[in-house]
């Protein structure tokens, strides 16, 4: 399974998605996500956008039917992604979800996605990846395989308090 194929996955199974939405990948993601009535969650490593964005894909529709919501934990000002507020998007988007994908944890990376997927299990955090060797650290360290993700516990947590799980 790849990052595409799990994006159409969670679209067919009604998997909220919280993500930055800032790689190539990641935008064609958000293409196939809003292709589905279930709602999308962007996280923005920069101020809220000016405008609803039409570019990498038109977000007016998915906006005016109340199925994507655009967030921020920077000030409009910014107006640029860096290295660091990326890092404090991840985090953001970590803190508010019930688990977390990485699709690929490179250790020689700069992005840090590892060591923030590292400190999310060790806090208790289901995080899931691919089975690759770029994530051989995380996957050591308890990061589940994503072919073994299950809706179930997470719906059933919804339907019984309206809560999403936090697994500690």
């Amino acid at each position: 399974l790849d990052t595409y194929d799990l994006a159409k996955l969670f679209r067919k199974q009604g998997v909220t998605v919280i993500s930055g939405f800032h790689s190539p990948m990641e935008e064609e993601c958000l293409r196939i996500l809003l292709r589905s009535p279930h709602p999308v969650v962007w996280c923005l490593a920069r101020g809220l956008f000016k405008r609803i964005p039409t570019q990498p894909v038109d977000c007016r529709p998915a906006i005016d039917e109340g199925r994507l919501l655009i967030i921020s934990p920077f000030k409009a000002s910014l107006s640029r992604a860096t290295q660091k507020t990326a890092m404090i998007r991840n985090r953001v988007i970590a803190d508010l979800a019930a688990a977390v994908v990485v699709a690929h944890a490179d250790p020689d990376s700069d992005s840090k996605v590892g060591a923030l997927a590292c400190d999310l299990l060790a806090a208790g955090k289901p995080v899931y990846t691919f089975d690759h060797p770029a994530n051989a650290a995380i996957l050591a360290r308890g990061a589940k395989d994503i072919s073994e993700f299950e809706l179930a516990p997470f719906a059933a947590a919804l339907a019984d308090g309206g809560q999403t799980p936090r697994l500690r």
